[in-house]
């Protein structure tokens, strides 16, 4: 017996890598804390000076 497939363009509920780091932690340790820091996007993408340019 198949599961049932989800319908085109309907995202699962959790993907591959989600199951993979339930099953083996996140660094491939079971149990182990996850010590990745996420740094704030918005602030790794804006320039620090900032140049305008040529207006045309």
């Amino acid at each position: 017996m198949t599961k049932p497939r989800e319908p085109n363009g309907v995202e699962p509920s959790r993907s591959e890598d989600d199951i993979q780091r339930d099953q083996l932690g996140p660094r491939g340790v079971p149990g182990a804390p996850d010590p990745a820091k996420m740094t704030p996007q918005r602030e790794k993408k804006t320039p620090k000076h900032v140049d305008p340019g040529h207006t045309a």
